[in-house]
């Protein structure tokens, strides 16, 4: 026990030593971990030589990552996903591992044990943790190509879910034996989800103002069902994930998560630690092998991610953006290997290479996530000269409504097409629905693209901080010129830069931006707009409304005319 608690503390000590330089440098934390792991372990300083130690607390951390892996997914969101997520996700999972097993055994893997399959399920997997904390930072969780990395992450999840539930019977795997392992799985999910229905919300409310009771409880629960999965023959690594997924469907599952959280990352730490004792230091053949698994996921995220929603007419960036995105390894993944490992299904070697394919790819994904707008703009560039047809040309050859289908450039240009433009096209159909043939949209969404063309409007499928685009979309002959997009969602540009472009491509137009921050409206004016709305005073004015309302005791008449407002409205983006 004392040897335990110390190998904890050396875990800590260099993990959070190695966490501050990869701060500092911005390398991705996990990193930081697997090199620390690297450096006390017994290929390293050989500071813990306790494989029993290694293993309890690799087995502690991979317990907590997958429960709250589990809190993390949405049912309800996998259930509402549309057909382009569904597509998209299916066409990933499916496409990656055919052609990860074809991939494998054609380099020489030995295609009569497991080290292909488990090579191949763990390459289709990418890293939530990774792609979720840089989108984030990106403000591009809710755009499409953020909403479709998300939904196909989700789908990656649900399919590591079917693989652990039969991982353990690889090696005398019958179709009973498949489908004995999918009933104890069922039998599993359905208790989790009865006593998570009708027993833990009135536990939890009861304990609700207690917060270290309802830490405890999610962990007592997290463990319950982790046991009663090791009874079932299952692990207790599935039995955490299921007992997270139970959870995320009620009520107290945010106030849990909250109170878990910091215990995750405390353990999750401590999980990539572990497997970085793991990592022996690396011969000629791992590190050839981890380049191989690398290439390969990155040109199978290209083929399975990028094809399925170009054919599906998403258009070039829409398609290419959540490419880009997955083209990682996932922390999934490596607890995959890790129980293939533990289970003698593969060899060392080929677990090693997965770590270090793992160590590259999340170094090079951070990178190039962060620059998706600048890798995107140079392969459409090198797509066109393939001969892709991007979607503005798919719609204008089948005679719809895309750039230049109308002839005339209309009196009104509405730049960029986000949620305030959304909600000032359905005011406008409300009030004034002839003005609506005088109005142009420029946008790359696919989706703006498509509803509006079929509802008649003039649109423009492109990239507002092109100047050609504004060009062809007949920017120096409108009217009034309205800027709708806030700066957090602009590539390439800002709305200060946009307003010079469109100023010097029309002097005499009238230029309606928005602002973010105060300070970015004089700069505006500066630039040639001619009235610039900050919506943070047109945000201030309703709540100030609603706080009267309350205190007159009028705040249900106010919602009940927000209501009527709200009532029949068919934007586009809701």
């Amino acid at each position: 026990m004392h040897q335990l608690i110390g190998d904890i503390t050396l875990c800590i000590l260099f993990a959070w030593g190695l966490g501050l330089a990869a701060h500092f440098s911005r390398q991705p934390l996990i990193l930081a971990y697997l090199l620390a792991g690297f450096f006390i372990g017994p290929f390293g300083m050989g500071l813990v030589k306790s494989q029993e130690s290694i293993r309890t607390i690799s087995e502690l951390g991979l317990i907590f990552m997958l429960f709250m892996i589990g809190l993390e997914i949405d049912l309800k969101k996998i259930m509402r996903a549309g057909p382009v997520i569904l597509i998209a996700g299916g066409g990933q999972l499916l496409g990656g591992c055919i052609l990860g097993a074809l991939f494998f055994v054609m380099i020489g893997l030995p295609s009569g044990g497991f080290d292909a399959l488990y090579l191949c399920v763990a390459c289709a997997l990418s890293s939530t943790v990774i792609i979720v904390k840089v989108l984030y930072e990106k403000h591009e969780l809710d755009t499409l190509p953020g909403r479709v990395t998300l939904g196909v992450l989700v789908l990656q999840d649900v399919f590591a879910i079917l693989f652990l539930a039969v991982q353990p019977s690889l090696d005398d795997l019958h179709m009973s034996i498949v489908l004995l392992s999918i009933a104890r799985v069922a039998t599993l999910v359905a208790t989790a989800l009865i006593v998570s229905r009708y027993v833990l919300p009135f536990l939890f409310h009861q304990i609700a103002r207690r917060p270290e009771l309802v830490l405890l409880g999610a962990l007592a629960w997290c463990f319950l069902i982790g046991e009663i999965a090791e009874r079932l023959h299952l692990s207790r690594e599935m039995g955490s994930l299921v007992a997270g997924v139970s959870l995320s469907t009620f009520p107290y599952a945010l106030d849990v998560t909250a109170k878990v959280t910091t215990l995750r990352d405390f353990f999750i730490t401590l999980f990539f630690v572990a497997l970085g004792m793991t990592i022996p230091i690396p011969n000629g053949s791992v590190i050839g092998l981890a380049l191989m698994i690398a290439a390969f996921t990155v040109a199978s995220r290209l083929a399975t991610t990028f094809l399925p929603l170009y054919l599906m007419r998403q258009g070039l960036r829409a398609s290419l953006l959540p490419a880009i995105n997955l083209a990682q390894i996932s922390e999934f993944s490596l607890v995959v290997i890790q129980t293939g490992l533990i289970a003698g299904h593969i060899q060392s070697e080929t677990a090693s290479a997965a770590s270090f394919a793992f160590v590259v790819l999340a170094v090079l994904s951070t990178f190039a996530i962060g620059r998706s707008d600048q890798l995107s703009r140079q392969a459409i560039r090198f797509l066109k000269r393939l001969g892709f047809r991007d979607l503005d040309r798919l719609q204008a050859g089948e005679g719809g409504h895309g750039a230049g289908a109308h002839g005339e450039p209309r009196r009104i240009v509405i730049l960029g097409f986000f949620r305030a433009a959304s909600a000032l096209l359905n005011e406008i159909e409300r009030r004034d629905e002839a003005m609506l043939d005088q109005i142009g949209v420029v946008d790359f969404n696919p989706l703006v693209f498509k509803t509006l063309s079929a509802r008649g409007l003039q649109v423009t499928y492109g990239d507002i901080s092109n100047v050609d685009t504004l060009v062809h979309a007949g920017v120096g002959r409108a009217e009034i010129i309205i800027l709708s997009v806030p700066d957090s969602l602009l590539k390439g540009a800002n709305n200060e830069k946009l307003v010079r472009h469109v100023r010097a491509l029309n002097p005499t137009a009238k230029i309606i931006s928005r602002a973010d921050r105060l300070s970015d409206v004089e700069d505006q004016y500066a630039a040639g707009a001619d009235y610039v709305t900050l919506t943070r005073l047109t945000d201030a004015q309703e709540l100030f409304a609603a706080i009267e309302a309350a205190e007159n005791g009028l705040l249900a008449d106010k919602r009940a005319e927000t209501d009527a407002l709200l009532e029949g409205r068919r934007e586009v983006l809701p």
